[in-house]
């Protein structure tokens, strides 16, 4: 306890830090303000609230604004939406493939387009987003009804960006991330809440069964997402003409779970195909089935086709995130080699081969803790506590948390304090400790 009380005067003895902690919380509060202003227009006693699926998974990524209907009901969505069109279009246009190779200069062209992109998303998401607030709650539907929500929940989206893009400026921790995860976090204690009042003085032993197996869930989560294949390097150096291996050995760290949570992301929109698809063919008995298995989350069918997506979608997702080929050209450049691995097309290859056997475990590592909220279901978990055991939620919560300390972490070194953990470093401390020392 003295431990953490002296670490907690530490960081607030770093006036920088000090200041970017502060101006989070402060646009953090303006965010979670954001989420309980009504949009006009909108009788708020009388919404329905949010229900499963889609909506529901929404709703908890955005702390409840989707269910208040307030003006940043679409949040950060399209904005993620925006993103992942454009890393798309990096793969299949050459002109943005360009513009990924161009630095600091090409990304920012990029970050442009995909503000300009969230645009025409947030639009055609806040019509279907209208359809879902219902009638009875809409004090006088209309076009000017209709237009004017649609112009609120576009500026809502943009200040949210903006809110985000500061966070990162002014605070700590990546700002989208953080508006993400901060949305979800606001669930967690009516989560818990409720799931105690479920349980009552009866289940009191079940529901810390329940905490101890989320406790353990979380620490899994971790794992996974600090998991690294250390691949060892060696650099050349030239003293007196003379080519030397340089004594120090270093790694190139692959990710086990290099796609993060866009496989879980990219899968859960494609499980509403098969759904929406039956819908259209009502008289046929193999629709009929399909629509009702595939509209129910818990179903074992439901579950092997997510996992399965998921674990296709991590192979995808790596593949197009990490490039050997452009490892291995990059080591050759600098003088660095692989012990006992020709530079060149034959490290690629090794690389390649590398990255291919720790993402299978990876992959399915990761489709297992997307089916796991659909698990807690079904030993009677309430459906606002079992988001908590995985899935995108949790993913999201226990990256952002890590990079926020990586981030802390790094500032108490630079000004020579102790780091947060003195056992369980983080990665990356002891690189730091020789650099500030």
């Amino acid at each position: 306890m003295n431990k953490f009380i002296q670490t907690v005067k530490n960081i607030f003895a770093i006036e920088d830090l000090r200041t970017r902690i502060l101006n989070t919380l402060f646009f953090i509060a303006i965010y979670r303000l954001g989420a309980y202003v009504v949009l006009p227009g909108v009788d708020p006693a009388l919404l329905k609230g949010s229900s499963g699926g889609i909506f529901g998974i929404l709703d908890t990524l955005l702390g409840g604004a989707f269910s208040n209907a307030s003006i940043f009901a679409l949040g950060i969505m399209p904005y993620i939406s925006a993103s992942i069109v454009l890393q798309l279009l990096t793969i299949a246009v050459p002109y943005f493939q360009k513009l990924q190779k161009e630095g600091e200069s090409g990304r920012k062209k990029i970050n442009q387009y995909t503000r300009l992109l969230t645009i025409p998303i947030v639009m055609a998401q806040s019509v279907g987003f209208i359809a879902t607030i219902g009638q009875d709650a809409i004090i006088n539907p209309g076009v000017f009804f209709t237009v004017s929500t649609m112009i609120i929940l576009t500026a809502g989206t943009l200040f949210c960006m903006w809110l985000g893009e500061k966070i990162t400026d002014k605070g700590i921790g990546n700002g989208i991330s953080m508006i993400i995860m901060i949305g979800i976090v606001s669930r967690f204690p009516g989560a818990i809440i409720g799931e105690a009042a479920a349980k009552g003085m009866r289940g009191s032993l079940i529901f810390l069964i329940e905490l101890a197996v989320l406790f353990f869930v979380v620490m899994g989560v971790i794992i996974l997402t600090q998991a690294v294949r250390q691949i060892p390097v060696q650099y050349a150096k030239q003293v007196g003409g003379v080519s030397q291996l340089n004594a120090q050995r270093q790694f190139i760290p692959l990710k086990v779970n290099a796609a993060g949570v866009m496989p879980i992301i990219f899968a859960q929109s494609l499980m509403f195909v098969p759904a929406i698809a039956a819908s259209a063919w009502k008289d046929s008995d193999t629709a009929t089935f399909i629509g009702q298995k595939f509209s129910d989350y818990t179903s074992w069918q439901y579950n092997l086709v997510f996992a399965v997506l998921i674990i296709l979608f991590t192979y995808f997702y790596t593949a197009i995130s990490v490039n050997p080929k452009q490892i291995a050209d990059d080591l050759k450049r600098s003088g660095g080699f692989v012990p006992g691995v020709k530079p060149g097309d034959a490290t690629s290859e090794y690389i390649d081969q590398v990255l291919t056997h720790i993402t299978l475990p990876g992959a399915i590592a990761l489709a297992l803790i997307a089916i796991f909220p659909a698990i807690a279901l079904l030993f009677e978990v309430t459906r606002p506590f079992s988001a908590f055991y995985g899935g995108t939620s949790l993913i999201i919560m226990v990256g952002v948390v890590l990079d926020t300390m990586n981030q802390i972490e790094s500032y108490l070194l630079m000004r020579h304090y102790d780091g947060m953990m003195k056992t369980g470093k983080l990665k990356g401390r002891s690189q730091n400790i020789a650099l500030a020392s």
